[in-house]
């Protein structure tokens, strides 16, 4: 299954700046059937086990909602600064050269609520990391990560630990 997955993303070299290679998944995303598998496989580990999606921004919460849909349960995202209009929580991170911030509503986790981390993708693992950080300030259980693809080399999984992470699709 991962194969046909995979054969839908496109390599774009040099992207966002020289030496990155960036995994496009629009062709994926464009394709209904591919689309409806991916999101089967990012959310069939956890039937049952979850009582809300959390969605990263952006590509987290294409992927984020249909996956929530799938399960039965709400989705909750976490967003760059300055995007939710309401009561929020941040969390700042350590980027390679710099830090970033995430925010997330308040109220977007009950205490006590089983949530998924969903993504596009899981590189260093920073972001996630992050989001997982938010999911405790609001006093919920990070109980899986799930990506659509994983960069393996970049061992963000051990970041995200001892939170399980499933992945479909794996680059070493």
């Amino acid at each position: 299954m991962s194969e046909s997955l995979r054969r839908l993303i496109r390599d774009v070299p040099d992207f966002p700046k020289p030496g990155i290679l960036f995994r496009d998944i629009t062709p994926l995303l464009a394709n209904g059937p591919a689309l409806r598998e991916a999101v089967e496989a990012i959310a069939e580990p956890w039937r049952g086990k979850v009582d809300v999606v959390l969605g990263i921004e952006s590509r987290g919460f294409i992927l984020g909602a249909p996956v929530a849909v799938h399960l039965g349960v709400g989705l909750a995202i976490v967003r760059k600064p300055g995007k939710l209009p309401s009561d929020i929580r941040q969390m700042t991170y350590d980027l390679e050269y710099g830090t970033d911030t995430l925010e997330i509503h308040s109220d977007a986790v009950a205490p006590g609520s089983r949530v998924l981390l969903v993504d596009d993708l899981l590189a260093t693992g920073g972001t996630a990391a992050a989001s997982v950080q938010l999911i405790r300030a609001l006093e919920g259980k990070p109980v899986g990560a799930s990506f659509l693809i994983e960069l393996g080399f970049l061992s963000g999984r051990e970041r995200l630990a001892p939170v399980p992470v499933h992945t479909v699709i794996r680059y070493d």
